[in-house]
């Protein structure tokens, strides 16, 4: 029997995954951004969550993270 045959093969290259990791990155820093803002006191309202940070920057990052995450799926890695 030839061994060469029964060699497993990955449904994606390697470059696939280090592409899908990045982005993968890029999702979490995302969150990140968004995290914070809270105040101790339920009373007192805090203006900081409605900062450019969490509202325009975070989720455009996200965005772009599951933009990566997919092109690395899409990605053919026969070329």
């Amino acid at each position: 029997m030839n061994n060469e045959n029964n060699k497993p093969e990955f449904l994606f290259d390697k470059v696939n995954y280090k592409i899908l990791i990045v982005g993968l990155a890029v999702i979490a820093l995302g969150f990140i951004l968004m995290s914070g803002g809270g105040s101790e006191d339920p009373n007192v309202f805090n203006e900081a969550i409605f900062s450019f940070r969490r509202i325009r920057l975070a989720p455009a990052v996200v965005l772009i993270g599951f933009g990566i995450t997919i092109y690395s799926i899409v990605k053919n890695p026969k070329k």
